[in-house]
């Protein structure tokens, strides 16, 4: 089945707190060394996650999935065909892949990703 499950990122009011509580939930490795604001999740199997601090225009802490796709612009324009709504388009990601944000009609929000 395509478009697997290929990433989760958490945005939250408190980094330190966060991994400490993960740490001792799941066990989970972290890893801040290649992008300060942005640490790495490293659960033991795939997918692995990302965590950051909440931005200030956020209504709040979140959790965001991300599903791998072929083609980012045509999966934006099939959702706004589908009654979602492109929340952010294709960013880049450096030496990484892009990536971008979607609602669907319930408002839901997810991200799509392509290496």
């Amino acid at each position: 089945m395509g478009n697997p499950l290929c990433h989760f990122e958490f945005a939250v009011s408190d980094v330190d707190r966060s991994r400490s509580f993960y740490k001792a939930l799941f066990g989970w490795e972290f890893d801040s060394s290649s992008m300060p604001e942005y640490t790495l999740i490293k659960t033991g199997s795939e997918p692995g996650g990302g965590m950051m601090k909440a931005a200030p225009e956020m209504p709040g802490p979140c959790l965001t999935v991300y599903f791998m796709v072929d083609d980012i612009p045509a999966t934006l324009k099939n959702a706004e065909e589908a009654g979602g709504k492109v929340l952010m388009p294709e960013t880049p990601i450096p030496n990484v892949g892009a990536f971008a944000i979607i609602g669907d009609p319930d408002g839901l929000t997810f991200g799509i990703f392509k290496e």
